[in-house]
């Protein structure tokens, strides 16, 4: 059973644009990286919330209501769920999404790198939850702190 949460953000995109994700998916498709190419939705202060992760501080709210673990898969909407393949979905849905997540670490270029990323965190979480989430937190942080970012 997929458990659907509220995610809290700072609105980086224009009013109802979540309303037609479906539709610019599927125009747009999407970049290597997994991100919509030609995403006009975002406003110009948006880009740079985006940058600066300005935008992710409300989901602070979520960690501290229990609804997300500090490192995890990132929460997603249905629209871009429904692009995952039925073994990511399957997968997905047996962890709790996280505030950090495993390609912050692993650094992908692409969305099937994203996906491997993400098999491969969950499966280690599964197996060693703990050790698993002590062990990305860390390659995360080294990560930031180095100016890295995933694509």
């Amino acid at each position: 059973k997929k458990n659907i949460i509220e995610v809290y953000k700072v609105r980086t995109m224009y009013p109802f644009s979540e309303y037609c994700q479906d539709l610019i998916i599927k125009e747009n498709k999407l970049l290597k990286s997994g991100k919509i190419a030609n995403d006009f939705r975002i406003t110009s202060w948006g880009k740079f919330f985006r940058k600066y992760w300005i935008d992710e501080i409300p989901m602070l709210f979520n960690l501290i209501k229990c609804e997300i673990n500090l490192v995890g898969v990132r929460p997603i909407s249905k629209g871009y769920f429904n692009i995952y393949p039925k073994k990511n979905q399957e997968l997905r849905i047996k962890v709790k999404p996280g505030l950090l997540p495993p390609y912050y670490a692993d650094l992908p270029k692409n969305f099937d790198e994203i996906l491997k990323s993400e098999e491969n965190y969950i499966n280690k979480k599964l197996k060693n939850p703990f050790y698993t989430d002590f062990i990305y937190f860390f390659k995360i942080i080294k990560n930031i702190f180095k100016g890295h970012r995933s694509q």
